[in-house]
């Protein structure tokens, strides 16, 4: 799927208002079965090239998430794959400051122990969620590892930054075909073997 979307994407980026550059922070995002039950997310804010980038994440966020066990050959046919690009970054003061369905959050507190931590949510996390601020930002702050009580003194303490994202979702059945179109085009005569590799 890797490759695919390597493709896919660039195909797409100069289309998008305003233009996305190739060089871009992203995550990917696994989801399994008909309920689409997350199954693995890894990114990075840093910027990368969107092909190496594509490449070494959709194969961390299918093994090397730490929630879940890594991902197996019999898993394939129920996976989707959706790839966020992230943009319009945005330091705000007040941590109610961003709008559910439309922003991703990323957070940065400092712990119990006295440790700085961060996370986030992507922008559909909340809205898929039936989340309001409040739920999502104390969601987050315990995904942080963040155990002591929660009070809206602790939560005004909170550095946020806000963001947009493009996503694209794939299933695996879908890439399958696109493979097979794809393979005739170049005009060999039978189809490829399914479960080859993971990305």
């Amino acid at each position: 799927l890797a490759n695919l979307f390597s493709a896919h994407d660039l195909s797409l980026i100069y289309f998008l208002d305003p233009p996305i550059s190739p060089i871009i922070p992203l995550f990917v995002t696994w989801k399994i079965g008909r309920d689409k039950r997350l199954r693995g997310c890894i990114g990075t804010f840093s910027a990368m090239n969107l092909h190496s980038g594509l490449r070494e994440y959709t194969l961390t966020s299918a093994l090397k998430d730490s929630r879940f066990p890594p991902m197996t050959r019999d898993e394939l046919p129920r996976l989707f794959c959706s790839v966020s690009l992230l943009t319009n970054f945005e330091d705000v003061c007040d941590y109610l400051d961003w709008e559910v369905g439309v922003h991703g959050i990323r957070i940065e507190f400092v712990n119990e122990k006295g440790s700085k931590r961060t996370a986030t949510y992507l922008p559909e996390v909340a809205k898929e969620q039936g989340w309001d601020h409040i739920q999502t930002i104390d969601s987050l702050l315990r995904k942080g590892g963040y155990k002591a009580p929660i009070s809206n003194e602790f939560r005004k303490t909170i550095k946020l930054t806000r963001y947009r994202s493009e996503k694209m979702t794939m299933s695996y059945t879908e890439y399958l075909a696109h493979r097979q179109h794809h393979h005739f085009q170049n005009g060999i005569g039978h189809p490829l073997p399914p479960y080859n590799h993971y990305s």
